[in-house]
């Protein structure tokens, strides 16, 4: 009995792994393919919305999904969502033409918002607490792997057989992985009527979609936040969210239940990732523009410094993994969370002279500071709340996570673009015709005099230390929040034997149980 719930636990530990792996080395794939996919479908005018669609549709639909699954079952939520993005991954591989592909992009994305949420939920379920923090420490480091065969399978996929198999390829990994999933994982099934919050539902996604849609349209159609465009849609987002938390406060069953901003480290660790994830992924991502353009580096050289940070990241996040269940987690966040403020501090400093050696080293410490987060919050969360609500709760805490990312990303985009043009717009008469005015997204021209040459990468570094400068108060601003934590080692809950009965992994002890199990 005892081996079949281990060869059970391992089963589901293994369809989890190998779902989120694959999803993730979609994202890598599809970024190394899309010039060949945009050449050939005619479609450059909406480049950028195949990456936004996704984007949307996964950030919109997170805790959506977390709520049903806290309704209908992890396992039962969990396979809808590899159906979607397989049935996404048809629709983008079968694509013949852009209206077509950004469609299966929309589906895919859906079903990826509840793939790593309801992974985390699952897990929870399925081990203790010490195994837990031990196996979500993991989960962070594991996503290099994807980072760094993405682009070797894309351009093998364009290269020697046809880009619908970027997609296509998806079919067979993603139906392996809810096998594995379903065999090993048995989840009980109540018999009560659940009720789902459509009007709160509905809301939540035109809160977020009027909110979304900015970045995209300003990365893609040539808006400026200050635009009346982007402007209405901020405060129709504001009017919606509004109507949102009316809609929950009166809701039987609602999509994000405001009982879990009661809980202080539901209300702490989403302030930190949003504050987090706004400060610093403009900077990080758009950091491989900087080392070509002024650091002389190779796209694919530049790609591969953020091997640094995983090499950072992935220690801390197993040591902390340990160290959670014995020390208090506020110690813990307090501590490598001094990391970045040195790292970003360190970014600040970056000019023509940087070499490859100090922004290794400066990358490691940023890795080593913010691989607490890899699985700690997460881990936090879970052991916070109800075990009716893990799924909301995660899928919450995410949704903090994405939108500091997505916002930040455009928002440092528009400073970067707008530092780059007002320096480069005093040296426009010495620049071949022409490309002045994009400079700021095509790179520094070919064949500039050295001293002039010098002059340009001297506006790139300026823009960097600048946008790096905001990023360094944004991480102080974070620090100052992990203190708000409770300071309390993290220990397993007492559990509701009622609630309990949410899933359960391995054979069944009574026939009962067999047969009430998927």
């Amino acid at each position: 009995m005892v081996e079949t719930n281990k060869t059970n636990k391992r089963l589901v530990l293994a369809g989890l792994m190998l779902g989120l792996i694959f999803a993730e080395l979609d994202e890598t794939v599809v970024s190394t393919a899309m010039p060949t996919i945009i050449r050939e479908l005619h479609g450059l005018s909406l480049y950028g919305w195949v990456a936004g669609v996704y984007m949307l549709a996964a950030t919109m639909f997170m805790p959506i999904l977390g709520k049903l699954a806290d309704l209908y079952g992890r396992k039962r939520v969990y396979l809808s969502c590899m159906a979607l993005f397989i049935a996404g991954s048809i629709v983008s591989g079968l694509a013949g033409s852009m209206t077509m592909l950004l469609a299966g992009r929309g589906i895919q994305g859906i079903g990826a918002g509840g793939l790593m949420p309801l992974a985390l939920v699952i897990i929870g379920d399925t081990y203790p607490l010490e195994q837990r923090a031990k196996i979500q420490s993991l989960f962070g480091p594991l996503m290099i792997l994807p980072q760094l065969l993405g682009p070797t399978v894309g351009g093998y996929m364009v290269g020697h057989v046809n880009w619908h198999w970027v997609f296509l390829i998806n079919i067979p990994v993603g139906l392996l992985a809810a096998a594995v999933l379903s065999i090993g994982m048995r989840e009980s099934r109540g018999t009560e009527k659940k009720s789902i919050d459509w009007h709160g539902a509905s809301t939540l996604v035109a809160a977020l979609l009027s909110l979304l849609m900015t970045p995209v349209l300003i990365d893609n159609e040539g808006l400026s936040w200050s635009s009346p465009g982007i402007i209405g849609l901020l405060a129709l987002s504001t009017l919606f969210t509004g109507l949102f938390v009316f809609i929950e406060s009166r809701a039987k069953e609602p999509i994000i239940p405001l009982r879990l901003f009661r809980h202080r480290s539901v209300v702490v660790l989403s302030i930190i990732v949003l504050i987090l994830m706004l400060g610093i992924m403009g900077g990080i991502a758009t950091f491989p523009f900087f080392a070509q353009n002024v650091m002389g580096l190779t796209p694919t050289a530049s790609g591969y410094l953020m091997l640094a940070f995983m090499a950072g990241a992935i220690p801390s996040s197993i040591v902390n993994g340990f160290l959670i269940t014995k020390v208090p987690y506020r110690n813990l966040f307090i501590v490598c969370f001094l990391l970045p403020i040195v790292g970003f501090y360190l970014l600040t400093q970056i000019g023509v002279a940087t070499s490859v050696l100090y922004v290794v080293v400066t990358f490691f410490i940023l890795g080593l500071g913010i691989g607490v987060l890899f699985g700690s919050d997460n881990l936090i969360v879970q052991e916070s709340v109800d075990k009716a609500d893990s799924g909301s709760a995660l899928g919450t805490v995410q949704l903090f996570q994405s939108l500091g990312a997505t916002i930040g990303l455009s928002i440092f985009g528009s400073l970067l673009a707008r530092h780059i043009n007002q320096g480069v717009s005093q040296m426009a008469d010495q620049l071949p015709d022409g490309t002045a005015k994009n400079i700021a997204t095509g790179g520094i021209p070919e064949g500039l005099p050295h001293d002039l040459l010098i002059k340009v990468q001297t506006v790139f570094s300026e823009a960097f230390q600048n946008i790096f400068t905001i990023s360094f108060a944004f991480v102080i601003a974070a620090f100052i929040a992990c203190w708000f934590l409770k300071k309390e080692v993290l220990q397993k809950r007492e559990e509701d034997p009622v609630a309990d009965g949410a899933a359960t992994t391995g054979t069944s002890s009574s026939a009962g149980a067999a047969s009430a199990a998927e």
